[in-house]
């Protein structure tokens, strides 16, 4: 029977589901009144490897990990993510874990508050700093962003451990094709309609960004204002707002086995942080942008002000795919039929930050 691992990070704590068959079961919290940020499950080998990023208001933030599912935790003597002493940083947060590809079976990354890239080869118990994007020219132009100034996405090319990607608030895409030697902005098509050149190299205000299942080229991306497709890895963008009530929003995923099928979840406006029209509603597209169409069979109706963050939008790797997201209200919605209905699997929760889910058997 196919077993399928939710977790649900949220202000207050780490929430786990698991449904065997149709059947849920919910409990947590772990980290009981820490805030986590950031969740990553690593299936890449027989026992798989649940990772969180917690943040502490006493011990401060710190990197968990459980080969068990949740039943024990294991956090290092050392801290797992810390700036050398000659950066003058300190670790504010951990925003991202994300197990890399196949082609590099032990890597982790993780993205950082203040904006910097680590790099696991244990399955994320030590991290060592990615020092060219740490150092990228750039950088002394970086502009924080509502949220902090944070690597808070990692993409890597499933082709190839050397091709990494990344997202950073307020300076955009970035790209590495050297394994991290070397980084080069890639937001040419994004535009920053906050700044007084629409159109700069870097600066965008990039909340998320999605590899599509068919082509590890094409990328979606959801900006500050403005929802994009890449067909060249990120090299350039394409705008493919058209047909969604609002282009504003944090969250896109992609489908994990139909190419060209992407989810987002508009919000009104970067003013009015609530869904558009004030609809629980989840778009989706079928064609790589072209079009759209509004999921709400089994959400709620009527009035609703459920702000879904950037990483509270996700997919699991089932087929037909299971679709989750959970909100600012702490609730926490999923699919199991590629978005089409809807269940409400959890309610009154803390504040959802980040959600992520995938087979476990």
């Amino acid at each position: 029977m196919t077993e399928v691992l939710l977790t649900v990070g949220t202000r207050k704590g780490l929430f786990i589901g698991r449904r065997r068959g149709r059947d849920w079961e919910f409990q947590g919290p772990h980290f009981n009144a820490q805030a986590v940020y950031s969740v990553g499950i690593d299936t890449r080998t027989s026992t798989p490897r649940v990772l969180v990023g917690g943040d502490s208001a006493h011990w401060g933030p710190s990197v968990f990990h459980s080969d068990d599912l949740g039943k024990s935790w294991t956090e290092p003597k050392k801290p797992a993510v810390r700036f050398p002493k000659d950066t003058g940083a300190s670790l504010e947060r951990v925003w991202q874990l994300h197990p890399a590809g196949p082609a590099a079976p032990d890597v982790v990354y993780a993205g950082t508050e203040p904006a910097a890239l680590f790099r696991s080869e244990d399955r994320g118990e030590t991290f060592e700093l990615v020092r060219p994007l740490w150092e990228h020219p750039t950088r002394s132009k970086w502009v924080p962003g509502g949220g902090g100034e944070a690597v808070h996405t990692v993409i890597t090319d499933r082709r190839s451990a050397d091709a990494v990607t990344v997202a950073v608030s307020t300076a955009g895409v970035f790209r590495s094709r050297d394994g991290g030697a070397a980084w080069e902005p890639s937001n040419k098509g994004v535009s920053a309609v906050f700044l007084p050149d629409p159109d700069p190299e870097f600066g965008q205000c990039v909340h998320k960004i999605a590899q599509d299942a068919g082509d590890a080229d094409r990328l979606y991306l959801q900006n500050h204002w403005g929802v994009y497709r890449s067909d060249d890895a990120g090299a350039t963008w394409k705008d493919i707002g058209a047909g969604l009530p609002s282009t504003f929003g944090f969250a896109v995923a992609a489908h994990p086995h139909r190419a060209g099928t992407a989810y987002v979840f508009p919000i009104t406006a970067d003013s009015d942080r609530v869904p558009a029209g004030r609809r629980c509603r989840v778009y989706r597209t079928s064609d790589a942008g072209e079009s759209w169409e509004p999921l709400s069979a089994g959400l709620p109706d009527g009035e609703h002000y459920g702000t879904v963050l950037r990483d509270a939008l996700r997919t699991d790797d089932a087929d037909p795919a299971g679709v989750y997201f959970g909100n600012r209200n702490g609730e926490v919605f999923t699919s199991d039929d590629d978005g089409d209905s809807w269940q409400q699997l959890a309610s009154h929760l803390p504040d959802v930050l980040c959600v992520r889910a995938a087979v476990i058997s």
